[in-house]
């Protein structure tokens, strides 16, 4: 039977009411599934919002439920009639909750959900729950449930903190020209030349007590550095943000066995300036996204969790610091004599001293200073074209330096510490196309710790490795 032109184009109209009827009504019958952070923001909308209970008030009129579910701190109201309360419906429990957002009328927030249905999808028993719903736990105390510990408020701001910090730190590398380079976690160098090196060997047996897996002892990156300075012989800048580990035996507020560096190398550079210029400019572009980005999770620490202590100042001579635009450093140490390290205490009271501000501090003794580092050449002082960036409550966040880019001293101090032959590959470095460069590397969790006053490292990375500590 042929159709003509007009039923044809009923029949498609036809068609087309169809679909969307059938269309309305799925929508309607499944609301959107919406992030706590998004439905803040917007009125009018018929929603499911999954979550986690922060708190429950039954009263005889309506039911109080505020639920979050870690995209933002603030958490959404649940208004409900007490026909939805649940004896299972406690602070911790998992839930489901469909209903209709609208404006409230309490003056400290926006929104509201009017519930239409309340499931609980996952039981907690407050008894047995570690965090208590009306007490302020301290930052000692959460880092004992490593597995649970997300769940509260402190916490969850340092991951969303985090999380941002992380995305400005590529963002700037990106915007500023450098490639991002997968440095190996595995490694046959020891870049600092410390020796806190984690070995890795197989779990099961090998043939020969002699044989290596890699045929070469291998160890668990240091730093990315090395790898760096490889890829700027095609790179003019290259940066890497990935884990790195040190096998130091220390129990420290400021020490880990396992964290995370942001190093950068940058080639065609004889100034030290040109690496500061990058790591201030870094450091202050990330600060303000995370500032603009996660204004309520900073201040969540700085209100409550930030250390306010001075810091103490032991048996030190003073430090001398010149008075010139970009200064030197002298330490005078104890007994007055140049080439004393930097301490912790040194590098606080620096700060202090400098006005409670960062600081960069430049041409370090020479001789402790690893193989790679560019001599300065300024004897009888003999310094080191080295920078630190000093930080209030942190001290050392950034070091940096030249690198030694010419071969004849390049090979004197492999020599002198006897690594020529380990090191024969970096001395090809700079025998085909060298150029002088410089690179730093920046430890994330000290950063994350500057910008929130946070005494403990511990307290800034989700799983904390150290001496005699491995959880999870």
């Amino acid at each position: 039977m042929f159709r003509t032109a007009a039923q044809r184009f009923s029949v498609a109209s036809l068609h087309r009411r169809v679909l969307l009827i059938t269309l309305r009504r799925f929508c309607n019958k499944a609301p959107r599934k919406l992030r706590v952070a998004e439905l803040l923001s917007g009125t009018g909308l018929e929603a499911n919002v999954q979550g986690w209970v922060r708190s429950v008030r039954s009263q005889k009129a309506n039911l109080f439920v505020d639920v979050n579910d870690g995209s933002c701190l603030q958490s959404l109201q649940i208004v409900a009639s007490p026909e939805l309360n649940d004896p299972l419906l406690t602070f911790g429990s998992a839930v489901e909750v469909r209903g209709i957002l609208k404006k409230s009328l309490h003056p400290k927030q926006a929104v509201e959900l009017e519930a239409e249905h309340i499931h609980v999808v996952g039981e907690c028993n407050p008894l047995d729950f570690p965090f208590k719903i009306k007490e302020r736990h301290t930052l000692e105390y959460i880092r004992q449930f490593p597995h649970l510990r997300g769940r509260t408020n402190a916490f969850g701001s340092l991951l969303r903190i985090r999380g941002e910090a992380t995305w400005a730190v590529h963002s700037y590398f990106k915007e500023n020209g450098f490639a991002h380079i997968h440095t190996p976690i595995i490694t046959s160098n020891d870049c600092e030349g410390a020796g806190e090196l984690f070995q890795i060997e197989p779990s099961y047996p090998q043939n020969s007590q002699d044989e290596n897996f890699f045929s070469v002892p291998a160890y668990l990156t240091v730093s990315g550095q090395l790898h760096l300075e490889v890829m700027t012989g095609s790179f003019s800048r290259v940066y890497t943000f990935g884990p790195t580990f040190r096998a130091e035996n220390s129990q420290s507020r400021r020490h880990l066995a396992e964290f995370y560096m942001v190093e950068a190398e940058v080639a065609f550079t004889r100034s030290i300036e040109d690496l500061t210029e990058v790591m201030e400019d870094m450091f202050k572009r990330t600060t303000e996204h995370v500032l603009d980005r996660c204004a309520r999770d900073v201040d969540l620490f700085h209100t409550h969790y930030a250390d306010v202590r001075l810091p103490h100042k032991r048996a030190y001579d003073l430090l001398i610091i010149s008075a010139a635009p970009a200064p030197p450093l002298t330490s005078a140490c104890s007994a007055s004599q140049w080439g004393c390290d930097l301490k912790t205490e040194h590098e606080k009271y620096l700060v202090k001293h400098c006005g409670t501000r960062p600081v960069f501090v430049t041409d370090y003794p020479y001789r402790l200073k690893p193989f790679y580092t560019r001599d300065n050449r300024d004897y009888p002082q003999h310094t080191a074209a080295a920078v630190d960036l000093l930080v209030p409550g942190v001290g050392e966040l950034c070091g940096g330096s030249l690198r030694e880019e010419r071969l004849d001293l390049l090979r004197a101090r492999l020599e002198e510490v006897g690594l020529e032959d380990t090191y024969s590959w970096y001395l090809d470095l700079r025998r085909f196309g060298s150029v002088p460069h410089g690179g730093f590397g920046m430890g994330f969790e000290r950063y994350l710790q500057c910008i929130l006053g946070v005494d403990n490292i511990k307290d800034v990375i989700p799983f904390p490795r150290f001496s005699h500590s491995c959880l999870l």
